[in-house]
């Protein structure tokens, strides 16, 4: 009798199993890919000149850096980001007016001591 019940019971999970397995089978196959194609390579990456760079200070507390201003070449970028902190996570928005280029650092508050480089970052 123990036999026949745990017969029945393997029985009953092989043919769960076999349901569960032709239910993904029939719902991958329904699935539909388009025909684009993915891949991989490389390609030479024309740099930006950055130049003519300006630090404002703030009026009131010389210790802090209100906003960098600089020349950016070549001038024709939508987007422009500047980093002051190597180690920190902190971007400022820019804005560029015909590769003259002006980023407000106040938010938050960049200060002179922690200024330790100027990344910029330019898309075209």
């Amino acid at each position: 009798m123990v036999r026949r019940r745990r017969a029945i019971r393997l029985s009953v999970l092989l043919a769960l199993a076999l349901l569960v397995g032709v239910a993904v089978y029939a719902f991958a196959a329904a699935n539909t890919v388009p025909a684009t194609k993915a891949g991989d390579g490389s390609g030479a990456i024309s740099g930006y000149t950055a130049s003519s760079v300006v630090y404002t200070l703030n009026s009131s507390d010389p210790s802090k850096i209100d906003k960098v201003a600089f020349t950016l070449s070549p001038t024709s970028t939508t987007t422009v980001k500047a980093k002051l902190v190597s180690g920190g996570t902190d971007w400022y928005s820019c804005t560029n007016t015909a590769g003259s280029v002006e980023c407000t650092t106040t938010s938050p508050q960049a200060t002179v001591a922690s200024a330790d480089q100027l990344q910029v970052v330019a898309v075209g």
